[in-house]
């Protein structure tokens, strides 16, 4: 959990990017774009079950991504720290929850980079139970280098958050 200094700093913190929202509906020109859907499973009990993991953080430590949040659970508002990479090449990520979905056949959330993040955009995470009892979960993305390495990256850094939504998708 966090606490403390790093908890207010983060919680008065702006969002690296203006185009707030903008996982829902047309992304925004001048981000590298991504958009991945993978079918899950079928019924209402598989969407609970995925919803329960999304919100608790689970599909980031499935995923081999920790985390380090201001609430137990995904609400709108919260701010975590996630940590990408492992030991000396590791690479903190904050974020702050931007949007919340909670409908009965669909939810999920989004965030956005805050200060510190290397890549500046939003990311955004939705389970949906169709008719036919299909249950789907998508990620979608619009993202920019945030600082020098990632802008020196350029492809590899695109290749490491593919890499990281395939492991999202797996992990729900």
């Amino acid at each position: 959990m966090l606490a403390g200094a790093e908890l207010e700093a983060l919680r008065g913190a702006d969002l690296t990017y203006a185009e707030v929202g903008h996982t829902e509906g047309e992304l925004p020109i001048g981000y590298h774009h991504l958009s991945r859907t993978l079918v899950i499973g079928v019924g209402s009990a598989r969407f609970e079950e995925a919803v329960e993991t999304l919100f608790g953080w689970g599909m980031h430590r499935r995923a081999g991504v920790p985390v380090r949040a201001s609430a137990e659970t995904v609400v709108q508002g919260a701010v975590a720290v996630l940590t990408l990479g492992v030991g000396r090449i590791a690479v903190t990520a904050p974020v702050r929850v931007v949007r919340v979905w909670t409908d009965p056949h669909r939810s999920g959330f989004a965030y956005g980079t805050l200060p510190g993040h290397p890549e500046s955009g939003e990311e955004a995470f939705l389970l949906e139970l169709h008719d036919d009892g299909e249950v789907t979960f998508t990620v979608t993305a619009f993202s920019r280098p945030a600082t020098v390495l990632t802008r020196v990256a350029g492809p590899v850094g695109r290749a490491v958050q593919r890499w990281a939504t395939n492991r999202y998708l797996r992990s729900v």
